[in-house]
């Protein structure tokens, strides 16, 4: 067996205390001082977290945003500059081959296109940016560039760090390091520049993240990503946060875990992410499997993933079995754990349409016991994002 990549971030990440494990082929953090303490103090100031292991990717040519239509269901040539939306990698089947953020870029940004010195931009080059999966992100690099046309560059880059500040305190913590990020709101994206004691430093940040707070996710050179941790490390208001914390907060949000609780097995329907499929698009029916998805738009899947409050303390874990009353099979828990904000234990599962409903019981076995799971709405925590007020 191979030995887990370190991150840039490795050595910090060991000064600071944390607990290293093995997290798609990276050595990670799951916890610095404790996964409740974490979770807690990132619902109530800012906690930063190390996304390194993610993929980061630039598709850029002619046609680039007609080209990313044909795998991803979403609006993509409408969208904005400096604008993002989330979306979905999907295979010729509609199954989901990974969920990704998508981001148009305004202009070609050298540093982040992976563009040689002097070389020149044609004026009709699209330029994207792509924030995919860590333990996807060899398989979706080779899936668009088989996809795509050969006049659409795939660029992945792998000399660039990955942060996430996140938290009701994030806005104001980041602003203080970089004034001009004040001026986003949920889902835009801007270069920016940090001047820092060494000099000045570029930075790509979007207000986004995966825990159901305000905040942003920071991309840096590498090189250059210790001294980011530092100076954001120094505030009062941040705090490291491990990946522990981090699945606690997306699970209480409601997101879906790529591996988990989405894999090329399920469908968009089935994941209950239907709003990733644009009016426009749908009208269309022009994306991978389409008839299909609409079909199960229109009538109903088969199975559908739900959120489950646990009666009880004790949480039920992935690969719990959702019975009926006669002990059979017809569902899976996909995600489960205690929640720290709501103090109680909570899960995502895939059950049968009839059970989709808020408010109805399912029936969980693990281990040999029974536990009773009711339906809920999901977010199970309400979402803090900084919206811009509607006009």
């Amino acid at each position: 067996m191979s030995e887990n990549a370190k991150l840039p971030l490795d050595s910090w990440h060991r000064a600071q205390g944390a607990r290293m494990v093995g997290f798609a082929g990276y050595e990670m953090p799951i916890q610095y001082e404790g996964i409740m303490a974490e979770h807690l103090w990132t619902r109530e100031s800012a906690g930063l977290f190390d996304v390194s292991h993610m993929g980061q990717i630039i598709v850029s040519g002619p046609g680039a945003a007609a080209a990313l239509e044909l795998v991803l269901p979403g609006e993509i040539r409408k969208l904005g500059v400096e604008r993002m939306r989330y979306s979905l990698l999907l295979a010729p089947d509609g199954g989901i081959v990974d969920d990704l953020m998508v981001t148009r870029l305004g202009y070609a940004d050298p540093e982040l296109c992976g563009l040689a010195e002097g070389e020149t931009v044609p004026d009709d080059q699209e330029y994207f940016y792509l924030v995919v999966n860590g333990a996807t992100k060899h398989g979706d690099l080779a899936y668009l560039r088989e996809i795509l046309p050969d006049a659409v560059h795939v660029h992945h880059m792998e000399d660039r760090a990955l942060v996430a500040l996140q938290g009701p305190k994030a806005g104001e913590a980041f602003a203080r390091l970089v004034p001009e990020v004040a001026a986003l709101y949920f889902m835009q994206a801007g270069g920016f520049t940090w001047k820092s004691p060494e000099g000045d430093i570029g930075l790509w940040a979007s207000r986004s993240g995966y825990t159901g707070e305000d905040g942003f996710e920071i991309s840096v050179a590498a090189e250059h990503v210790e001294a980011l941790a530092e100076a954001l490390g120094g505030d009062a208001a941040i705090k490291p946060v491990g990946l522990g914390a981090r699945d606690s907060l997306r699970l209480e949000a409601g997101l879906p875990l790529y591996g988990h609780d989405i894999d090329q097995e399920t469908t968009p329907i089935e994941a209950d992410l239907g709003f990733a499929l644009s009016k426009r698009r749908r009208e269309a029916a022009d994306f991978p499997a389409a008839s299909m998805i609409l079909a199960q738009r229109e009538q109903g899947a088969e199975r559908k993933r739900v959120g489950l409050a646990i009666e009880g303390r004790q949480p039920v874990r992935e690969g719990a079995r959702v019975v009926d009353a006669d002990g059979k099979e017809v569902g899976k828990i996909t995600s489960g754990g205690f929640s720290p904000s709501l103090g109680q234990p909570i899960a995502m599962a895939y059950v049968p349409a009839d059970l989709v409903e808020p408010g109805n019981t399912i029936t969980i076995e693990q281990r040999g016991k029974a536990f009773a799971g009711i339906v809920t709405a999901m977010p199970f925590l309400p979402h803090n994002y900084h919206r811009q007020p509607k006009q």
